[in-house]
């Protein structure tokens, strides 16, 4: 009592607050204990729990926190005369991942969840986190009890940030509840920072609870939080006069920074991982390892499970199209960068796509073959045809023939080309994919000759722009009238027939470049209107930041819509629940949207086609992920991103390509590739103006189009 009273005179006197002081258990490193004293305050460390308990001042607040999560601490053992005594003191307690806790039944092994996320079941937290709101635990490591009333429970639910349908029909597991004087959690919660639990404003509101909670200061209120991982820049603010140079920097170098591209010293890890069909995962590339020079690939980047560590599996796949764009990006900063090393990769990549892998071997390499010229969709799958995935391997290796000045690949795209043509039907439709067998089997003028429609600009529109692109090179009619029929079908259809998968954006994001390229051959007024009509409407979605929002289309899309919680993680699908969740994605609409707004307002120097793909880009330039911790992701563009939040986050649920993961190919090429494009004035268009296909292609078209 006396000490109580000389600190109060002291404050008075002085005007000086003394430090709020707790007693922990736990590692020095923990993610809360480093947070606190960041915060001002003292921070007592203890050898076990007891001795905290022991030691701490009457009314004052305990933290025993997991030592070495995700391992179970055999110290971090909770005693009911432990309790016994921090209640004779009244002390408040917040006791995490323990060993042993009176009255409940604490298993010797942990659950390891992965989909699941925490859900709020009380209303104590306020309004920014309310009941049924959403935190990620990512990866989170349980130890499974029973417990009456929980504050949190982890369980897997479908929504982006609230618990939609409930928990009747799921899985839960307490995660955080009050017993007496002590607040306890299952997992670890107290590596926030480590394990990148998200969203950033919620974590802090649920931390500030239990700090507020446990150590009486009703004021507190975190000032100092840390990320390993975070935006480049914030929302607003003035763009450095260097920004965008640097996003092209960061983006390219991030492709040896996460050791993507396979060294014959580790070929056997991508054997071992990447010849599976289905799920082709891994542990991340360690950063002592070596980085190839593009004659083996590139792998496909990260999954989208962030692992309790803050690391996340990567996608050992060997496809195609990530080869033809991995070498435009290659080629694009090679040549802007007066870069040697990349100039020789992007080379290196398309030799190893068309000459020395699988992906264009057998029956593909066959004159005589009916699948002659097509590129498989990957070395696991080389026997599977996207005309979408041929389409954007294909564009790649042209961008790359024009940024190095060579025709060496001039006859492989020429067949390339003319290998989808000859198996895209009367209409100008091919449909989703193709099997070799089946080509082999039925002869390609079976395709050629059949009555086909399907208005899914993500599947059909960008074969159509190669096959635009072919005939300003070739005059070769069919290519340009198939093309325009297509075309006016899919536009007739819009948008209620659209087949629009997880998002209409992204169909939108799509049409847009055969539209524009539609408008260099043949600058109509129905086709300015077109082209106009469909920038218009996306851009009726882009926020003042130069994001675009996602939007789900009417009726049924291509993947199983998310009825119930159990549909959650089950299939492909989007980012977003409902329309208006202000969510954008990167792999499937902004970075195409970016790429051919950029196509669009070169080819009609409409101000505002300039404007949208100027605000788009200083978009992508502030989203661009910055990390010292985690290098193999510094440089790199997430799927998802919350513009509301300006925070990586949405929904999960998309079974392979989720809201964190990564991609060499569609994502960051293509961005990379276009802000290139963007700081020399120029459009893909324009740098493949200059390429001497013509001959050549004739010559292609001659042989394989003779019934």
């Amino acid at each position: 009592m006396i000490r109580y009273f000389f600190g109060l005179a002291l404050t008075l006197l002085t005007g000086v607050v003394q430090a709020q002081t707790v007693y922990c258990y736990g590692n020095e490193q923990n993610d809360l204990l480093r947070m606190l004293r960041r915060e001002g305050v003292i921070v007592t460390r203890f050898g076990s729990p007891e001795e905290a308990v022991k030691a701490a001042r009457p009314g004052s607040g305990v933290f025993i926190v997991a030592y070495d999560y995700p391992r179970i601490d055999p110290k971090n053992i909770i005693t009911q005369s432990l309790l016994d005594a921090a209640g004779k003191k009244r002390l408040r307690l917040y006791i995490e991942f323990p060993a042993q806790y009176p009255g409940l039944d604490v298993p010797d092994s942990v659950v390891e969840t992965q989909l699941e996320r925490g859900v709020v079941t009380s209303d104590v937290f306020g309004r920014q986190l309310p009941s049924m709101g959403l935190l990620g635990i990512h990866n989170a490591h349980v130890l499974p009890v029973e417990a009456d009333s929980p504050l949190i429970v982890l369980a897997k639910v479908v929504g982006v940030d609230k618990a939609e349908y409930g928990l009747a029909d799921t899985k839960t597991y307490p995660l955080l509840f009050q017993r007496g004087n002590a607040l306890v959690s299952m997992t670890g919660l107290s590596d926030f920072e480590t394990g990148r639990y998200g969203p950033e404003a919620q974590v802090k509101v649920l931390w500030n609870y239990i700090i507020r909670w446990v150590t009486g200061d009703k004021n507190f209120n975190v000032k100092r939080w840390k990320e390993d991982v975070r935006p480049m820049y914030g929302r607003t603010g003035v763009l450095p006069a260097t920004a965008r140079m640097n996003s092209i920097k960061k983006g390219v170098q991030w492709f040896d920074k996460g050791h993507f591209f396979i060294d014959p010293s580790w070929k056997s890890d991508w054997e071992k991982y990447g010849n599976n069909g289905v799920k082709p995962l891994g542990p991340p590339v360690s950063q002592d390892k070596a980085v190839g020079d593009g004659e083996l690939g590139i792998l496909e980047g990260h999954t989208s499970t962030v692992l309790y560590d803050g690391s996340q599996l990567y996608r050992y796949w060997m496809r195609a199209d990530v080869q033809g764009e991995v070498s435009m990006a290659l080629a694009a900063a090679g040549r802007l960068l007066n870069n040697e090393e990349y100039k020789k990769k992007s080379e290196n990549i398309l030799n190893y796509l068309f000459k020395t892998s699988n992906m264009r071997a057998g029956a593909k390499n066959d004159p005589a073959s009916p699948a002659y010229g097509l590129i498989g969709w990957a070395t696991t799958n080389a026997e599977t045809f996207y005309g979408d995935d041929n389409s954007r391997a294909i564009l790649g290796a042209i961008a790359t023939s024009a940024y190095l000045h060579t025709s060496e690949w001039d006859k492989e795209l020429a067949e390339a080309i003319m290998g989808n043509f000859r198996t895209t039907g009367k209409q100008g439709f091919r449909g989703e994919r193709l099997e070799e067998g089946d080509i082999i089997r039925n002869g390609w003028p079976f395709y050629y000759n059949r009555d086909l429609v399907h208005p899914s600009p993500h599947f059909e529109s960008w074969m159509w722009a190669c096959y635009l692109w072919l005939y300003s090179k070739t005059g070769y009619e069919p290519l340009l009238a198939r093309t325009k029929e297509a075309i006016r079908i899919t536009m007739d259809a819009y948008p209620e027939k659209w087949l629009w998968g997880s998002s209409l954006q992204t169909q939108r994001a799509r049409m847009i470049l055969p539209l524009a390229w539609l408008v260099r051959i043949e600058d109509t007024e129905e086709h300015r209107r077109w082209l106009d009509k469909m920038v218009v409407d996306m851009l009726g979605y882009q926020d003042t930041c130069g994001a675009i929002r996602e939007e789900i289309g009417k009726g049924k899309g291509m993947f199983r819509e998310l009825k119930k919680n159990s549909d959650y993680g089950s299939d492909e699908g989007s980012l977003i629940f409902r329309n208006g969740e202000k969510i954008s994605c990167m792999l499937y609409t902004n970075n195409f949207a970016l790429f051919s707004l950029n196509e669009a307002a070169r080819a009609t120097g409409d101000k505002r086609y300039v404007d949208a793909t100027r605000r788009l880009s200083d978009f992508l330039t502030r989203v661009q992920v910055q990390s010292v911790k985690h290098k193999d992701l510094d440089g790199a563009w997430f799927r998802a991103f919350d513009y509301g939040k300006w925070d990586y986050w949405a929904s999960n649920s998309d079974a392979g390509w989720g809201a964190w993961c990564t991609l060499t190919g569609w994502i960051q090429s293509w961005i990379v590739a276009t802000q290139v494009q963007i700081v020399q004035g120029q459009s893909f268009w324009e740098v493949t103006k200059g390429a001497d296909m013509g001959r050549t292609a004739k010559g292609v078209i001659a042989s394989m189009m003779k019934l």
